[in-house]
């Protein structure tokens, strides 16, 4: 196998504090965060984990109104962040200069329009996944429209968060939304929204390949006689450990890969294993089935 072969060992420099993109989380100028009122349609996990950012960086609670359903969501919201909730939309979100949409893709057009007459002016950020920024501006009757894909790490401020902007949006609008998505970990804008699709492949979905793969390795830990404690913090251990090296690192994935597999050692044989059972071929064919998917979410909700 080519890719099998090893490198030279290079020992690498002093790792850099920024991410390897390092537009990911340059500080930019102040922004008008401060005094502005921002609404979140939906109070789930995602909300949940911006607006937890937003407190954590100094917005208070009375600046952010949620509209959820759900009571028991509200009265969680209100007590862990002290925001104002609301069952439905009305007055309330009325001078919000921010509108955030975290709400399922299925229902996503009836609260559109339920909530448009109510927020009118305001730009508009939407981190559901699918619905594509033509639906939500003709649903919304506005164009300044950002769609974010987010995953689920930006529950603990280290998410990964790729953004595409309509043309109306301007460089202010712009430096709103960084000052709001990094509070949740790093992002990155895109040219083009069909990006976003494979953003939502990679990045998006991408947290549950790694937990399958640490599946993989506890099950496989304990088959060798470890425990499963053991075993976990062994597997997560790697996955944080590669990460950071990968992301330090001034090479790319396949030469660290190489670095670490001598021909006829452990390595090597683990990985004749997993490319004999083609798993990198099926692995690539299931980020393409998730792209397919958000397609789909698109042509199906943004009717």
């Amino acid at each position: 196998m080519r890719c099998l072969g090893r490198a030279a060992f290079r020992p690498a420099g002093p790792p850099d504090p920024l991410p390897a993109v390092r537009s990911l989380t340059m500080k930019q100028e102040p922004t008008p965060i401060a005094s502005t009122r921002i609404a979140f349609i939906g109070g789930g996990n995602m909300a949940s984990a911006i607006i937890g950012g937003l407190i954590q960086q100094g917005l208070g609670g009375d600046r952010i109104t949620v509209v959820e359903p759900l009571a028991e969501q509200r009265a969680r919201l209100q007590s862990q962040f002290g925001v104002r909730t609301e069952a439905a939309a009305g007055a309330a979100l009325q001078g919000c200069g921010l509108v955030v949409w975290a709400v399922k893709p299925q229902v996503f057009k009836q609260v559109a329009l339920d909530c448009a007459n109510h927020v009118t002016g305001a730009l508009h950020l939407s981190v559901a996944a699918g619905i594509r920024s033509d639906s939500m501006a003709a649903w919304l009757g506005s164009e300044r429209i950002v769609r974010a894909m987010p995953n689920t790490p930006a529950l603990v401020g280290q998410g990964m968060t790729g953004l595409y902007a309509r043309p109306a949006v301007d460089t202010g609008d712009r430096r709103l939304v960084d000052a709001v998505v990094g509070t949740t970990g790093q992002f990155l804008w895109v040219e083009r929204e069909a990006d976003l699709d494979a953003v939502t492949a990679l990045s998006g979905s991408g947290p549950a390949y790694v937990f399958y793969f640490l599946e993989a390795m506890r099950q496989a830990g304990t088959e060798m006689g470890l425990s499963a404690e053991t075993a976990t913090q062994l597997a997560i251990g790697t996955f944080a450990g590669a990460a950071r090296l990968a992301r330090d690192a001034d090479e790319p994935p396949e030469v660290l890969r190489e670095r670490v597999t001598s021909k006829g050692g452990t390595t090597y044989a683990a990985l004749c294993s997993l490319e004999d059972s083609g798993v990198k071929a099926a692995f690539v064919q299931a980020l393409h089935a998730a792209r397919r998917r958000a397609q789909e979410l698109g042509d199906e909700f943004g009717a």
